[in-house]
């Protein structure tokens, strides 16, 4: 097996990391976990188990750009960096960035009904960034491709978790890498972030997602290699019932808006009355994509009202 994986604390409730060690041409690091002094020390230890240094890694690959996954890219010196264009706008970090990335939150939350006085949120939806590398990418890959060295693992874009998001996989024995996409024991956020192209508007996260999911029920995967946790091999079951769960919650805000219109921000107090305040940007993203996902099967209608909130109700 040319896969080694390396297990990662990190100080995030999902708890542990994975990175996987690559073998073939190129000796590649998928995933280098979050930027602390303890995942240094793990993912040290790892690839020491496996008599690699840090200086013999040769390229590290990202599965997408959240900081439990790209902390340590600066950690590799010698090492290439790819990974799918989204990448850049975080690992870059120029103000020009973040100033969109105010702006379009700022709006998000205002159409969404967000009181005023919760506005500050938006600081919040920067992701914490000290924990996240800070280097450009070398080189983009995306659907299509494959890994540099490695022309066996095909790239897939796998969006939704996030607007970064890649799989890898090889049709040959049947395994993917999959990043945050698919976990064993918890359904991944698809979250709410800005897009790349930013003539596009908001994406659709929970959408992207459900379709890179309906995706994968139609390839023969054996193993999905995680970002968190065990592998997962009853790969088909576990996608179908997950689909399965969140039409379920989906009919259940469709029940919260029998005749009586409300924004999304009323109906994620109702769905997550003890998380909403602790876990605004969170609960905000799992209602709108019930919401996404209302709407796409023509179950609600949508208003704008003056004032530029979105109202929805029981089509």
């Amino acid at each position: 097996m040319s896969l080694h994986k390396i297990i990662i604390p990190t100080p995030f409730a999902v708890g542990d990391v994975n990175s996987y060690l690559l073998k073939g041409d190129m000796l590649t690091l998928i995933d280098a976990g979050p930027k602390t002094p303890e995942a240094w020390v793990a993912l040290k230890a790892g690839l020491k188990e496996v008599n690699v240094a840090p200086e013999d890694i040769e390229q590290v690959v990202l599965t997408h750009h959240h900081p439990d996954h790209a902390g340590w890219v600066d950690g590799f010196d010698r090492a290439k960096l790819y990974g799918h264009p989204y990448n850049d706008l975080w690992l870059r970090r120029d103000q020009a960035f973040f100033d969109y990335h105010d702006a379009f939150y700022v709006d998000r939350l205002k159409e969404e009904g967000v009181p005023e006085e919760l506005l500050f949120w938006v600081k919040k939806m920067k992701r914490p960034l000290n924990l996240m590398g800070n280097r450009p990418l070398d080189g983009m890959i995306n659907e299509g491709e494959v890994i540099p060295g490695h022309p066996e693992w095909h790239v897939m874009e796998t969006l939704g978790h996030a607007q970064s998001h890649l799989s890898f996989w090889d049709p040959e024995t049947r395994e993917m890498i999959g990043g945050d996409h698919v976990i064993a024991k918890v359904s991944s956020n698809p979250l709410i972030e800005p897009p790349l192209d930013r003539s596009e508007g908001r994406p659709r996260s929970l959408l992207q997602y459900n379709a890179a999911l309906g995706r994968m029920l139609k390839m023969p995967i054996d193993v999905i290699y995680s970002g968190h946790g065990e592998e997962v091999r009853n790969v088909n079951e576990l996608i179908t019932a997950r689909l399965e769960k969140q039409h379920q919650r989906a009919l259940k805000v469709l029940g919260m808006l029998k005749g009586q219109e409300k924004t999304v921000y009323q109906l994620t107090q109702e769905l997550f009355p003890y998380a909403y305040e602790k876990e605004l940007g969170l609960t905000l993203s799992e209602t709108i994509g019930q919401i996404d996902y209302l709407l796409e099967d023509g179950l609600i209608a949508e208003r704008m009202a003056d004032n530029g909130v979105f109202y929805y109700i029981e089509a």
